[in-house]
């Protein structure tokens, strides 16, 4: 299913202010592979995402989940609701010489066989999904045995102070803004997957990711704040000041952050109808 790229807004995000990933695709490409070896290192602890397993990542974006994991003998599909995200997601895969599939569709409309995934991963996306249809819908296309993995990196701007100025920033020009003010808590997993899913393990663990000024810069470019959302106006008044900020710290730094994960697996037929 293909589909235009288009502004969305949902409700209890950014006061439903529309935004539009589609705008923020170049960038994201270039700037949003940041996980560090340790997250990928911990999905490939739980078991998961390797060794012929055949995996469906939802909210692909650009394919950063995929693509890093690709190496582990995983078979990957992707999918997004962007357009302009997965042809991105196509074009560096097909320059690394991947076979991925990458599909854009909204996450709700994913049609794959019953019982012929091992693992559905939601990277960053959790909150955008229409849970009363993926919900069933994951569980179906799950194995018996198979897994739903949630997972969540963002930084910290209570404990960073490049990263508080940064968030500052936004709210200035875009003061509707709801993805500021993090802390360390456990990602979210939303209720209507507990009719299908056991929850197996959460954890919440801390990383400091390196930057540039320039790479920071890009990251908060392709921040649902920033490019997704803001006019044309706002969003070049803030990047000139977010640059002039950036001016009177270090060419290179740390940025503090946090991942989050929860596993959940699949219920058998006895425990989801019980």
């Amino acid at each position: 299913m293909e589909m235009k790229d288009k502004n969305i807004s949902i409700n209890g995000i950014d006061d439903g202010k529309e935004f539009n990933w589609g705008n923020t695709s170049k960038d994201y490409a270039l700037y949003r592979d940041i996980y560090p070896q340790e997250f990928y290192r911990y999905i490939l602890d739980l078991g998961l995402c390797k060794d012929g397993q055949r995996c469906l990542d939802v909210g692909t974006g650009t394919g950063v989940l995929p693509r890093n994991m690709y190496k582990y003998g995983a078979s990957w599909t992707g999918t997004d609701i962007s357009e302009n995200q997965i042809e991105e997601a196509k074009a560096i895969s097909k320059e690394a010489g991947m076979n991925i599939d990458f599909y854009a569709c909204d996450a709700k409309d994913v049609e794959l066989d019953a019982e012929s995934i091992d693992v559905i991963t939601a990277c960053q996306c959790i909150w955008y999904l229409d849970h009363r249809v993926t919900a069933p819908k994951f569980a179906r296309m799950l194995k018996a045995d198979g897994s739903f993995l949630i997972l969540y990196m963002g930084w910290l701007p209570f404990e960073d102070e490049i990263a508080g100025k940064s968030e500052e920033l936004i709210l200035k020009y875009n003061p509707k803004w709801t993805g500021c003010g993090d802390t360390v808590h456990p990602v979210l997993v939303p209720n209507e997957y507990l009719d299908y899913f056991n929850i197996e393990k959460r954890e919440e663990f801390r990383v400091d990711i390196p930057f540039t000024r320039e790479s920071w810069h890009g990251r908060m470019r392709v921040c649902r704040g920033t490019s997704a959302s803001m006019s044309p106006e706002e969003f070049a008044l803030w990047n000139d000041e977010h640059i002039n900020m950036l001016k009177g710290y270090p060419e290179s730094f740390i940025i503090k952050h946090y991942v989050s994960i929860a596993l959940l697996k699949k219920k058998g037929i006895i425990d989801a109808f019980c």
